[in-house]
C-alpha cells in the first residue's frame, strides 16, 4: 500500500491506538507491523478474528497478556544444554501461568455455545502445570531459592544458621567481656563476608585478630578476632556449598524445562497472536466499531461512519456511497464544512477495514478491496524545493496518475486549487474525466462550479455537499449525496457584517447564468431535505402498516381456528346422532323380526312402540339447537350498519352488514361466515367494545368520555418544531395516548443537531406516566425516532 497515502490519511495514528491495546512485547510488534491487505480471504479471516475477540470481550471482559515475555533466547540456550538463571525460569513460569489463565478464559461456558475461529489458538496452549508448579516451588524470586528446592540445600542452610548463631554468640561475649574497653562501639559489623569488631586504633595491640578495614579517619580498625576466624572460614565454606547446590537445582529445572521447548515456543506464539487479535477487538470496542462487508466490485457504502480520530461525542456521522450507481463523487460546500473530513473518513476506513480492523460505522457497511489508495490531501507547499501549492499538488498527482487502475481508490482534496480558477477548473475536470472513463473509483472536493455542472451532466458522476446552516453560520457536517453544495459566500459575509450595499454590488457582478445556477442549487437542497423528511414519514407508515397487517393476520388465524373447531364439534355431534339413529333402527328391525316369529301380545307391541317413539323424540331433541329468544323485542330501525349482534339460533356473534329488508332479514358477517338472518333471531350486543364510539358517548359519574382518544395515532411527528413547541404538543399527545390505553408510542424528531431530541428526552425523563424511553433501532427509524413505553 502507498506509504505516502498512509501518512496523509494518518493511518499511523490508528496503529498507535492499536498498539496501546496490546500488552505483550511481540503483540505490540505485530500491531506496529500491521498494514492493509489486498487478499480478500486474508482480510475476511482477520475480520472474523477481530469479531470473535470483540464478542468474547463483551461476554467475558478483558484479559491481560503482559506476562507473555520473550523466551526465544532462553530456548536457544536450552537447546545447546546450558542452564538457565532463576530470572529466566521465572519468566517461563509466568508464561505458563498466563497460558493456563488464557486457556481457561477461552473455554466455552456451555456445550451449546457456538465455537469461533479463536478456539484453535486456545487449544494450542499447554500450561505444563507440573513444570510450572515445580519452578514455583523451587524459586521464590530472582534472588531467592526456596529452602524446599532440595533436601541438601535445606541441610546446608540449617548449618549456616547454626554457624551464624555460634559466631554471634562468640562475638557477643567478646563485646560484653574482655574487649569492651578497646571497642569504638559495642557492635558487631560485617566487612566483606567476615564478621568484625570496630576497635580503637590505639588499642590495636590489645586485640588479636585480622584487620579487614579501617575508617576514613583511621581512628577505627575493623578486626576479625582470632576466636571467630575459623568459624568465619567454616561459614564461608558453607555459603560456597549453598551456591553450588543452587546451581545444581537450576540445572535440574533447566533440564526439566528443555523437554518442553516446542510447547513453550507454541505457547508464546499463541499468546502473543491472541494479544494482537484481542488488541484489535479492544480497539473495536473502544471505537464502537462494526465489521464491514467486503466486495471486489469497487462498491463502497459507509453507513453512519465516524472519523476515528475525532471526538466520538462531537463527530457527526456521515452516510456515503460510491461505486454502485456512480464511480466518481464530487463534494462541494463552504470551507470548514467537513469536506476534507468526509474524504479522509472514506480513505481511512478503507485502510482500516483492509487491515482487519473494525470500522466506526453502522452495521452492514460495505467496503471494496483496493490494491492501492492514492490521496492528494493537504497543503504541500515546499520552500526548500521551491514548489508552490499548485506545483506540489500536481507533482503528487503525477506520481500516481500513471499507476492507477481499476483496483485503485483516488482521493483529491481541492483538486485544481492554487492557480487561475478557469484553468484550474478545466484541468480538474480533465483529470476526473480521465479517471472516470477508466472506471476508477474517485472522490474529490472542490469549490469550482464547473465541476458541479460536470457531475450534473455526466452519467456515473454524482454531486454531494456538506450541509451548512446559514442562520447560525455553522456547518452541520451532514453529507448530502445527490445535490451540489453552495459556497454561501454572500450569506456568510452578510452575517459577519459586510454592508448590504457591498453585497448587492457583488450580486450585480454575477452573470445571469451564475445566479440561475446558485438558485438551482438552493432549490435542489430544499427538495432534498423535503424528500428525506417524507421518506422518513413513509418508512414510519410502512412499519405501521406492517404491524396492522400482522394483527389482521393473527385475527384471521384465530377466526380460522375457531371455524375449524365449530365444524369439528358439529361433525362429532352429527356422527353421534347418526349412530344413535342407526342403533334405534337396528333395534326396531330386530324387534319386528322377533314379533313375527314369536306370539307377542298387542299390548306388549304397543308398549315397545311407545318406548321407541320416546327414544326417537329424545334423539331428535338432542340434534336440535334449543331456540333462544331475544331479551327484548327489536324494531328494524334498531339494527344499523356495523351493529354488533348475536345470532341466537347459531350461538355466534357478528356484525350487521346490510339494512333490514321488507321481511326483516339482514346480512350478518360472522367471522368468515356471511349469512342472512331474520331480526327475530338477533340480539343486539351492548358495549361489546368498551372503546367503541357508541360506548364512548355514554358518560356518567365515574366514567370518562373517551371518544376523542380513539383517533389517537401511535406516532407523533415533531420534525421542524422548536423544543418548546414540540414539548407542548407532545404533552397533549401523551395525555390522549394514555386515555386511549396505548402501551407505546413513537416520537419522530429527526437527527439534525440533536437539540430537539435532547429537549424531548429531558421532558420524558420528568414524566411519571412514562415507563421508559429509548432511541429506535435500525429499521425502526434509528436515532431520528424515540420509542416511549407508557405505564
Amino acid at each position: 500500500m502507498n506509504q505516502k497515502t498512509l501518512t496523509k490519511l494518518e493511518y499511523h495514528k490508528i496503529i498507535a491506538m492499536l498498539e496501546e491495546q496490546a500488552s505483550s512485547f511481540r503483540g505490540r510488534q505485530l500491531c506496529r507491523k500491521l498494514k492493509p491487505m489486498t487478499n480478500l480471504d486474508k482480510i475476511n479471516t482477520s475480520q472474523e478474528q477481530t469479531a470473535a475477540a470483540f464478542t468474547r470481550l463483551i461476554k467475558k471482559g478483558r484479559i491481560s497478556f503482559s506476562d507473555a515475555a520473550p523466551v526465544e533466547e532462553s530456548m536457544k540456550r536450552l537447546e545447546v544444554g546450558a542452564a538457565l538463571g532463576s530470572g529466566e525460569l521465572l519468566r517461563i513460569l509466568k508464561l505458563l501461568q498466563t497460558a493456563g489463565r488464557v486457556k481457561a478464559y477461552g473455554r466455552h461456558d456451555t456445550q451449546d455455545e457456538l465455537t469461533d475461529c479463536l478456539d484453535a489458538y486456545f487449544e494450542q496452549l499447554e500450561p505444563l502445570t507440573l513444570l510450572a508448579n515445580e519452578i514455583e516451588r523451587c524459586i521464590i524470586s530472582e534472588d531467592e531459592i526456596s529452602d524446599d528446592a532440595s533436601s541438601t540445600l535445606k541441610h546446608i542452610r540449617r548449618n549456616i544458621n547454626n554457624m551464624n548463631d555460634k559466631v554471634h554468640a562468640t562475638l557477643t561475649n567478646l563485646v560484653n567481656g574482655s574487649l569492651r574497653t578497646y571497642l569504638q562501639d559495642p557492635i558487631i559489623t560485617m566487612r566483606g563476608d567476615r564478621y568484625c569488631l570496630p576497635v580503637k586504633a590505639e588499642c590495636r595491640g590489645n586485640v588479636q585478630g585480622m584487620i579487614h578495614d579501617q575508617s576514613s579517619t583511621g581512628s577505627t580498625l575493623f578486626i576479625e578476632p582470632m576466636a571467630v576466624v575459623k568459624l568465619n572460614n567454616d561459614l564461608k565454606e558453607l555459603y560456597a556449598k549453598e551456591q553450588e547446590e543452587i546451581q545444581v537445582i537450576l540445572a535440574r529445572l533447566s533440564e526439566d524445562t528443555a523437554e518442553y521447548i516446542e510447547e513453550i515456543r507454541t505457547d508464546y506464539r499463541s499468546l502473543t497472536d491472541l494479544d494482537f487479535i484481542f488488541a484489535r477487538g479492544r480497539l473495536a470496542l473502544e471505537m464502537n466499531g462494526s465489521r464491514p462487508l467486503f466486495n471486489t466490485e469497487g462498491r463502497i457504502y459507509i453507513r453512519e461512519g465516524r472519523h476515528p480520530l475525532l471526538d466520538a461525542r462531537k463527530v457527526v456521522p456521515i452516510t456515503i456511497s460510491l461505486g454502485k450507481d456512480f464511480t466518481l463523487l464530487i463534494v462541494t460546500g463552504p470551507n470548514t464544512g467537513g469536506k476534507t473530513v468526509s474524504l479522509k473518513t472514506v480513505g481511512l476506513l478503507t485502510l482500516m477495514g483492509q487491515a482487519g480492523l473494525h470500522i466506526p460505522a453502522g452495521d452492514h457497511s460495505e467496503l471494496a478491496v483496493f490494491h492501492q489508495v492514492y490521496a492528494d490531501i493537504g497543503d504541500e507547499q515546499s520552500i526548500e524545493q521551491s514548489l508552490s501549492t499548485f506545483s506540489s499538488h500536481m507533482t503528487n498527482i503525477v506520481s500516481f496518475l500513471q499507476d492507477v487502475d481499476e483496483n485503485s481508490l483516488v482521493l483529491f482534496d481541492e483538486l485544481g486549487a492554487g492557480t487561475d480558477p478557469t484553468e484550474g477548473a478545466a484541468l480538474a475536470t480533465a483529470i476526473l474525466s480521465y479517471l472516470h472513463k477508466r472506471g476508477i473509483r474517485a472522490m474529490a472536493t472542490t469549490h469550482y462550479s464547473e465541476l458541479k455542472v460536470y457531475a450534473l451532466s455526466t452519467p456515473g458522476v454524482e454531486n454531494a455537499c456538506c450541509e451548512f446552516d446559514v442562520e447560525s453560520l455553522k456547518p452541520t457536517y451532514r453529507l448530502l449525496i445527490g445535490i451540489p453544495g453552495k459556497s454561501n459566500a454572500f450569506a456568510i459575509s452578510s452575517k459577519l457584517g459586510i454592508p448590504d450595499y457591498i453585497i448587492e454590488d457583488a450580486k450585480k457582478r454575477l452573470t445571469e447564468q451564475d445566479v440561475s445556477f446558485e438558485d438551482m442549487m438552493t432549490d435542489l437542497e430544499t427538495s432534498k431535505r423535503t424528500i428525506e423528511k417524507e421518506r422518513e414519514e413513509i418508512a414510519a407508515y410502512k412499519r405501521e402498516i406492517e404491524a396492522l397487517k400482522m394483527q389482521t393476520r393473527q385475527k384471521q388465524d384465530k377466526l380460522d381456528e375457531q371455524r375449524e373447531r365449530i365444524l369439528r364439534e358439529a361433525n362429532e355431534k352429527a356422527n353421534a346422532i347418526l349412530r344413535d339413529a342407526k342403533d334405534v333402527a337396528d333395534e326396531t328391525i330386530k324387534n319386528f323380526r322377533k314379533f313375527g316369529k314369536e306370539n307377542i301380545s298387542a299390548a306388549d307391541m304397543e308398549k315397545e312402540r311407545e318406548r321407541l317413539r320416546k327414544k326417537i323424540k329424545d334423539t331428535s331433541a338432542a340434534s336440535t339447537i334449543k331456540a333462544q329468544k331475544p331479551k327484548k323485542a327489536y324494531k328494524p330501525s334498531d339494527f344499523k350498519l356495523g351493529e354488533s349482534v348475536k345470532v341466537l339460533s347459531m350461538n355466534l356473534t357478528g356484525t350487521i352488514s346490510s339494512k333490514p329488508d321488507s321481511r326483516g332479514n339482514v346480512t350478518v358477517q360472522m367471522g368468515i361466515l356471511r349469512s342472512q338472518v331474520n331480526i327475530s333471531d338477533l340480539e343486539i350486543i351492548e358495549d361489546v367494545n368498551p372503546y367503541s364510539p357508541k360506548a364512548m358517548k355514554r358518560t356518567s359519574k365515574g366514567k370518562i368520555k373517551m371518544s376523542k382518544s380513539l383517533s389517537v395515532s401511535p406516532e407523533i411527528n415533531l420534525l421542524g418544531k422548536t423544543v418548546d413547541e414540540a414539548v407542548s404538543e407532545l404533552d397533549k399527545y401523551l395525555d390522549d395516548a394514555l386515555l386511549s390505553h396505548l402501551n407505546s408510542v413513537r416520537v419522530v424528531h429527526g437527527k439534525g443537531t440533536g437539540a430537539l431530541r435532547k429537549g424531548i428526552h429531558e421532558y420524558l425523563r420528568r414524566q411519571k406516566h412514562v415507563k421508559s424511553y429509548r432511541l429506535a433501532e435500525y429499521g425502526e427509524g434509528d436515532a431520528g425516532v424515540t420509542i416511549v413505553e407508557l405505564k
